[in-house]
């Protein structure tokens, strides 16, 4: 232990002792450490490991059923009757079969209920990532030889088996045909996608997701949504129009509509006018009483039911040529290992899909998690996504994620652990087994109503958007270029203009903190921004300068420009001037002055006094998280200039990383005691101002005495 001589010397106030600390390892010492300590094992601790690993091992044995099952019933069951119309539906976005859809929701959700970390999130099919996964699909059809995809329609319907001799003159396989072609491609995707996601988790990078802003995922889902709501337009009007790739879709999809808008099927549109108009009803309704319902109106599964029988017994399919989703296969397809070849295909595409999964997800997880007093692992939830991708993509399924509108509908639903998703997993299991050839003649246009009446939450975030900006201008730009990116350009376009805007506007608001003058308020130790308040009490003598962020290479030079406007007084032009007079002065009496360093003449500010009406400067290093080297250069030319001018300079209220800086790069003394050097450090502003009257004293008291 060790005194701090700041401390000692002034004596009448509080002691500090300093601790000191302990020896850091070397670099060999410590991953020697590390190793041994992950290497380690024991029953014990491989028991813990397979509790980290598998949550649902941990607060099983605390399940309380009298408390719990109830509620996790209930809301397995409402979320299972959920994910049929809905699995069905998004299999439109993906352009894949409706039973890969099924078998996604059946196996994420048994994934997600033994290693997820949260109790109320719903892990499935998601819209956003179903519409990035069809976009790929359809990219590599085209490349294949095939058609687009054919939007989920079953096999024997509507040609789904087509251009087989396209297929037999491409590069695609000569033993599969389009919608296998299609499910190949979606599962290579989903395992290449679900590795990136486990990697993150196990280099414990759940952090980087946070980089992703609340800002930019609202933009991102307004403007996805609106691609979404595009792309169902001509499954609503019962038009025949191909399906737009590459930038600007949604701009080419309006033209080709309103092109072939004559064609619509007069069949569709009443339908999807009819179901559009009872699922918003219903809706409203559910939101208005929302309160008063225990459990929230199944409306998609009746709308499909009363759809598909109306479908069926007036034979609209064979009388108005109305589309239909066609046979849906039961049972389950044996498993495959995705295509090596095609994964090499998608490696730069599932990186916005593993970063949206995961942006996604985690934020949900610790959303509910807040709202309901437990804690999630952002690492562990990494792993659970990416594992409900990774195993998942052997069994034909796409990419998942946690879905706020189902994660919801679980917490309204009285739903306390996850083993509400076993039995949604088990309603999913029984569609799969016994109900799925139910839906053959349900129509498409009534999925693509789903699908558009499920995008109002994202597209009524617009109105977010004034609130937004009054609150943070620079946030509302990022939603608005996000969402204008996503909707004119693509969606993976936006997501990257969307972060590089996050981060321009993070770099830019600590580019230019802000900087002012304290005063002191009236006979207190506190000092506050003379600009925001009257009646301070400036001291004699001394600038008190606040710089209200980090000190680092983008903004020394804001930093230097700020305090010299604000105190009057370009230190650094008026050392140089001071120095070039020395220099004349010894040169008219024959001095020698060759080899004199001059030092380095700076031009940051025009103004130039020439004495200084202050002898100390104090800056308030409180708000300043960090110093890089250039920062602390910054600091060191500074002391030299003021010192060349008489002035002394002092900083107040350094966080222990900046000390530690400041140490290190040699602004203080190397040994944790210098005396010297930390006399130059104050624990609070109204010190370092009492230690510059001080200085000055003694000064003056020298002076008078010489």
């Amino acid at each position: 232990m060790e005194v701090s001589p700041e401390c000692v010397q002034r004596g009448g106030g509080p002691v500090l002792v300093r601790r000191r600390s302990p020896a850091p390892l070397g670099l060999r010492e410590m991953l020697k450490a590390r190793l041994w300590w992950r290497c380690a094992c024991s029953p014990q601790r491989a028991w813990t490991l397979v509790q980290d690993l598998l949550p649902a091992t941990r607060w099983l044995r605390r399940y309380r059923p009298r408390e719990a099952l109830a509620g996790d019933v209930m809301s397995g069951l409402v979320i299972g009757i959920i994910l049929v119309p809905q699995a069905i539906a998004y299999s439109l976005l993906a352009g894949l079969q409706p039973i890969y859809s099924l078998y996604t929701s059946f196996f994420a959700n048994l994934i997600y209920f033994l290693m997820g970390t949260s109790h109320h999130v719903s892990v499935g099919i998601f819209s956003l990532l179903c519409l990035m996964v069809g976009q790929v699909v359809d990219r590599e059809l085209l490349l294949a030889g095939f058609g687009p995809a054919q939007d989920g329609v079953g096999p024997g319907d509507n040609g789904s088996r087509v251009n087989a001799s396209a297929a037999a003159a491409g590069p695609g396989p000569q033993d599969c045909e389009q919608d296998c072609y299609a499910i190949r491609v979606a599962a290579a995707l989903t395992l290449v996608a679900g590795i990136y996601q486990v990697l993150m988790g196990i280099l414990r990078l759940g952090f980087v997701s946070t980089y992703l802003s609340q800002p930019l995922l609202d933009g991102f889902a307004m403007g996805a949504s609106v691609t979404i709501l595009t792309s169902q337009l001509r499954h609503l009007l019962g038009v025949q129009i191909p399906r737009h790739q590459g930038p600007g879709m949604v701009v080419s999809t309006w033209l080709s509509l309103l092109r072939s808008a004559g064609q619509a099927n007069l069949c569709d549109v009443v339908t999807s006018a009819t179901c559009l108009a009872v699922l918003l009803a219903s809706k409203e309704l559910s939101d208005r009483c929302r309160h008063r319902l225990k459990v929230p109106l199944p409306t998609e599964l009746l709308v499909i039911v009363a759809a598909t029988l109306v479908s069926h017994f007036s034979q609209l399919h064979e009388r108005f040529g109305s589309s239909v989703a066609g046979d849906i296969p039961t049972g389950f397809v044996a498993p495959r290992v995705p295509d090596p070849g095609l994964m090499w295909r998608v490696v730069l595409d599932a990186v916005p899909l593993a970063l949206v999964g995961s942006a996604f997800s985690i934020s949900l997880a610790e959303m509910f998690a807040r709202s309901h007093g437990y804690s999630v692992r952002a690492n562990q939830e990494l792993l659970a996504v990416g594992c409900c991708n990774v195993l998942p993509a052997f069994f034909h399924c796409y990419v998942t994620s946690a879905a706020l509108s189902k994660s919801l509908v679980k917490t309204a639903t009285g739903c306390r652990t996850q083993l509400s998703s076993v039995v949604s997993a088990a309603v999913v299991l029984l569609v799969l087994l016994a109900l799925a050839p139910l839906f053959r003649d349900l129509q498409r246009c009534v999925l693509a109503c789903v699908i558009v009446v499920s995008l109002r939450g994202a597209l009524r975030k617009v109105r977010d958007v004034p609130k937004l900006w009054r609150l943070s201008p620079a946030d509302a730009l990022v939603w608005v270029a996000t969402a204008a990116t996503c909707a004119l350009v693509s969606v993976e376009v936006g997501l990257l203009a969307g972060i590089l805007l996050s981060l321009l506007s993070l770099a830019g608001r600590t580019q230019r903190p802000r900087a002012a003058l304290l005063a002191q308020i009236g006979d207190s130790g506190f000092y506050e921004d003379t600009a925001e308040f009257e009646g301070l009490v400036p001291e004699p003598g001394v600038q008190i300068f606040r710089f209200a962020g980090p000190l680092y290479y983008a903004n020394k030079d804001f930093f230097l420009r700020s305090l010299y406007s604000l105190t009057g007084l370009d230190a650094g032009h008026a050392a140089t001037r001071k120095k070039e007079r020395g220099l004349e002065a010894r040169a008219s009496e024959g001095d020698p002055v060759e080899g004199v360093d001059l030092g380095p003449v700076t031009s940051t500010a025009a103004l130039v006094t020439t004495a200084a009406s202050f002898h100390a400067v104090v800056i308030d290093c409180a708000p300043m998280l960090f110093l890089d080297a250039a920062g602390v250069a910054t600091l060191q030319d500074l002391r030299r200039d003021y010192g060349a001018l008489g002035i002394t300079l002092l900083l107040a209220c350094c966080s222990p990383l900046v000390r530690d800086t400041l140490r290190r790069g040699g602004f203080l003394g190397g040994g944790q005691g210098d005396a010297a050097d930390e006399g130059q450090l104050f624990h609070s502003v109204h010190s370092a101002v009492q230690g510059a009257r001080a200085r000055r004293r003694a000064l003056a008291a020298t002076d008078s005495a010489l």
